[in-house]
C-alpha cells in the first residue's frame, strides 16, 4: 500500500475533505461546540491549537502515518468535525480510524455512520485493507456502544497503552472490522443510515 493520497469521500449527506489550515478557524467553530476539549476523552484542539492540531496531522500525513480529514455537513455547508485514517500497516495493508470527533450539536445523529461508512468503503473497496481497526478509551462508554453498532468486533484491551491529554494513562479497547465481513456491515450501516436520517427528518 503506498501512502494513500488526500482524497474527498462523499455522499449525500457529508463529504469528508483533505484537512489542510484552511480548515483552521472552522474546526475552533466546531470544537468550541459543546467546548469539546473540557472532555477528557476528546483529542479536541482547545481555543487557539487548532492551527497546531492540523499542522500535527499533516505531518502524520507527510511521515506516511496518516490520512486526516475534515468533515463538512452537506445540508449547512459547516465544517462540524474531524477524522482520520491511522497506524497504517501498507504489508498487508491495514489501518485504524479514530481521532474522530463532532461538534456537540451533531453527536448522536446521522453523521456518524455516514462518515464511517465512507472510510470503510475507500477502505476495503479502493485501498484493498484486510482489516481496519477502532481503538477507544476503555472508560469511553459513549464510544464503544458507538463502534460496535457500527458492526466491528471487540478483539481486547491493551492496558497502560497511551496518555491521555491530561497526562493520566488509559487503557484501548480494540475493536476490527475483517474484509470478509465488510459486505454484511455495509447493508447493515446502509440500513441504520436510512433509518437515522428519516427520524431526524420527521
Amino acid at each position: 500500500m503506498p501512502p494513500l493520497a488526500p482524497i474527498t469521500l462523499q455522499d449525500d449527506h457529508v463529504a469528508l475533505e483533505p484537512l489542510s489550515l484552511d480548515h483552521v478557524r472552522a474546526l475552533e467553530a466546531a470544537a468550541a461546540d459543546g467546548e469539546l476539549w473540557k472532555l477528557w476523552f476528546t483529542s479536541a484542539p482547545a481555543p487557539g491549537k487548532a492551527h497546531a492540531y492540523i499542522e500535527a496531522a499533516l505531518k502524520g500525513h507527510a511521515d506516511g502515518l496518516m490520512l486526516p480529514f475534515a468533515i463538512r455537513e452537506k445540508t449547512s455547508g459547516a465544517i462540524v468535525g474531524t477524522s482520520r485514517y491511522y497506524d497504517m500497516a501498507p504489508e498487508l495493508p491495514r489501518l485504524a480510524i479514530g481521532y474522530t470527533w463532532y461538534a456537540k450539536s451533531w453527536q448522536k445523529s446521522h453523521l456518524n455512520t455516514a462518515c464511517k461508512r465512507l472510510l470503510l468503503r475507500h477502505a476495503f473497496e479502493t485501498v484493498n485493507c484486510v482489516a481496519v481497526e477502532f481503538h477507544t478509551d476503555h472508560r469511553n462508554l459513549d464510544s464503544q456502544r458507538a463502534i460496535e453498532r457500527l458492526g466491528a468486533q471487540r478483539d481486547g484491551v491493551l492496558r497502560a497503552h497511551k496518555r491521555r491529554p491530561d497526562g493520566t494513562l488509559r487503557n484501548t479497547v480494540c475493536y476490527s472490522i475483517l474484509a470478509d465481513e465488510w459486505p454484511d456491515v455495509d447493508r447493515w450501516l446502509g440500513m441504520r443510515l436510512d433509518r437515522l436520517v428519516n427520524a431526524r427528518t420527521r
